[in-house]
């Protein structure tokens, strides 16, 4: 790691971390209702919502939905018939696989997908590799990447033949065109005076503007990849939503440009506390008031269910919880944490934050 990459920070804005958290929660979270097929006179959607806890004003609610464009009547009704086939219970009860292995149409199987598994650690990573590069190549929102780099960052082998194996491939094309096709709706706030609105905000995490395939024998579709075969484009140009650029009015978290987006090989991304956590705490940096500018205290409660740590088994979840607490205090972002309890109140965590490595620009938020 040279000086240069250890000491380079870049910003991530306020508004996306405020709502990562959230869109990412999992299909076992208490604030997650089950996806549903709706349709009104923009069009059809699959759409799931997660619901703000009353009782924490740092949650916000948040619709994420797929458009479903171009469909006849015929096609909406067949969508019907297999969203049918779903075994909603199953998802929660057994797992995401086992909940959809009756939908036997691939395309609508991998939709359903993309929504229940949206935001996963692996996308967060790609998200927070895309923040990086839009501050190195300093051209706005407009990222332009490789794909073999980002495969590499993510910590993927390369094969012997000098390729990355194809199911690799795959899962980056169908993570990008989730992280393009997957708007967000949340509302936000507006007060005018005396008045208190809502402004109803529909985004994207990015788009996809363009894209290159350098071997012009190869027949590469970007939606056909995601939703059917098994392919990925060459480089990639993408417009991030959520950016604001050197106009942000403060509204932003500074990561260390040394920030890990490597995938622990062999495993499962549900289970990646470490990058949930170093999220949910940047998003409470943003929320919150650090007291003294480091010091985050946050509801034990809160905690574990931005973290999946939802089961009964309590001894485990705390195991696992201060495992991953123990990793952020090896890469530097924790410098201390410590549960804090009262006998009238829900146990809290206190964390020290190391503003080398994560630090919050609040001046002129609200």
């Amino acid at each position: 790691m040279t000086l240069s990459e250890k000491d380079l920070t870049f910003p991530v804005d306020g508004q996306l971390l405020m709502v990562l958290p959230r869109a990412a929660a999992s299909v076992n979270n208490p604030d997650v209702r089950l996806p549903i097929l709706r349709s009104d006179g923009d069009g059809y959607y699959l759409e799931m919502r997660v619901e703000a806890d009353a009782n924490d004003a740092g949650e916000v609610a948040v619709t994420r939905r797929v458009p479903l464009e171009d469909l006849t009547t015929d096609e909406w009704e067949e969508l019907k018939q297999q969203y049918d086939s779903l075994d909603l219970p199953a998802l929660v009860a057994q797992g995401i696989g086992k909940g959809l292995e009756k939908i036997q149409d691939r395309r609508i199987q991998r939709l359903f997908m993309a929504l229940l598994t949206f935001l996963n650690p692996r996308q967060v990573g790609i998200v927070l590799y895309l923040y990086k590069l839009a501050a190195e190549q300093n051209n706005g929102p407009v990222v332009t990447f490789r794909s073999n780099d980002l495969l590499e960052s993510l910590g993927y082998s390369r094969a012997k033949g000098g390729s990355f194996h194809a199911k690799v491939r795959s899962q980056l094309n169908r993570d990008l065109v989730a992280l393009h096709r997957v708007e967000l709706v949340l509302a936000k706030s507006l007060r005018e005076g005396n008045k208190i609105g809502a402004e109803v905000i529909i985004k994207s995490i990015l788009r996809i503007r363009s894209y290159k395939i350098e071997n012009l024998s190869r027949d590469f579709d970007l939606v056909k990849a995601a939703d059917y075969t098994y392919e990925l484009a060459d480089s990639y140009t993408v417009s991030l939503e959520f950016f604001e650029g050197p106009s942000r009015t403060g509204d932003y978290v500074l990561f260390a440009g040394d920030v890990e987006v490597t995938q622990k090989l062999g495993s499962n991304t549900k289970n990646d506390y470490r990058t949930k956590l170093l999220i949910y705490l940047a998003s409470r940096l943003k929320w919150d008031s650090p007291r003294e500018g480091q010091y985050l205290a946050i509801s034990k409660q809160y905690l574990f269910k931005n973290l999946d740590l939802l089961g009964s088994n309590s001894s485990r979840n705390n195991q696992i919880f201060w495992r991953t607490v123990e990793e952020l205090q090896q890469e530097g972002y924790v410098l201390g944490a410590q549960e804090l309890s009262g006998k009238r109140k829900t146990p809290s965590i206190q964390f020290q934050i190391n503003p080398e490595k994560l630090k919050s620009n609040l001046s002129d938020c609200t």
